[in-house]
């Protein structure tokens, strides 16, 4: 049992990169177009791939239905809630399965030793890339830092409706709002549309709103969040505080609070993505 738990723990990259190959190959825009159950044949047929490669695809398919991607009946393949994220029309989170599966990423976690090894507070991405921040890179590879603005915003396209449904309150009392590292506005336009009267900012680094959505429900802001904040009520924060730690997060909070007035501080990061 113990080297069986072993033995799936060094393994279990291989599911992740399967749900890649699902993704890269659109299987869940496939069946979808199909309309219904999709047997094998016609689902190799239709990315197409070599007849000698169906059974391959047939294992591929056999993992993903184990790991409750799809479901298969005698007639064919379905879609899960979970395989209809991964559709090209709609939230598409496959554009996160992109980044957590691109070489770069994973290059990564084959250094996490290192970090344990060393005093400070380098992280493992500055480790391995020569002192630069995610940002620093992102910036001097654009299609990385293209790969990463999708992957966020298929998260918030995701997430942010069904938070803005189910808790509207947390909104309440609010005159204007600014979304600090709100990469291209994905988030804050959702916030935006659900309450018209609420003024939004989306605020990041320049290089990063200078490809923000067009919409003129929210107004585009670009700066260091640990310089200057745009003045409003509260601010908005999703997957940027455990980029840093937590003196420095600390410290950047009761910056943000003397920088503001603020009526709330809504963390994102504390709400579960099952909202």
């Amino acid at each position: 049992m113990d080297l069986t738990r072993i033995q799936n723990l060094s393994l279990s990259y291989i599911s992740s990169f399967a749900l890649r190959c699902a993704v890269d190959l659109d299987i869940s825009g496939r069946i979808q177009a199909y309309g219904r159950p999709m047997p094998l044949n016609e689902l190799a047929r239709s990315i197409p791939i070599p007849p000698e490669k169906d059974s391959m695809l047939g294992r591929l398919m056999t993992l993903l239905v184990n790991q409750g991607i799809f479901v298969q009946s005698e007639a064919g393949y379905l879609l899960t809630p979970a395989s209809g994220l991964l559709q090209t029309e709609g939230s598409n989170v496959g554009a996160y399965v992109r980044l957590v599966t691109d070489a770069e990423v994973i290059k990564i976690w084959g250094r996490l030793s290192e970090v344990f090894k060393e005093s400070g507070e380098v992280s493992l991405f500055e480790k391995v890339f020569d002192g630069k921040q995610l940002w620093e890179f992102a910036k001097e590879k654009p299609e990385y830092g293209k790969l990463f603005g999708e992957a966020m915003a298929s998260l918030s396209n995701s997430l942010m409706r069904g938070l803005v449904a189910s808790y509207p309150h947390i909104f309440d009392g609010l005159n204007n709002l600014v979304d600090v590292g709100g990469g291209t506005g994905a988030a804050v336009k959702i916030i935006a549309e659900a309450f018209p009267k609420l003024r939004c900012t989306v605020f990041d680094l320049p290089h990063v709103v200078a490809k923000a959505l067009e919409s003129n429900s929210f107004d585009v802001v670009g700066g260091d969040m640990f310089e200057k904040i745009p003045p409003a009520d509260a601010i908005f924060l999703k997957n940027v505080l455990h980029d840093w730690g937590m003196k420095i997060v600390f410290g950047y909070l009761s910056d943000a609070k003397k920088q503001l007035n603020p009526v709330k501080m809504v963390a994102r990061s504390l709400l579960s993505t099952s909202s």
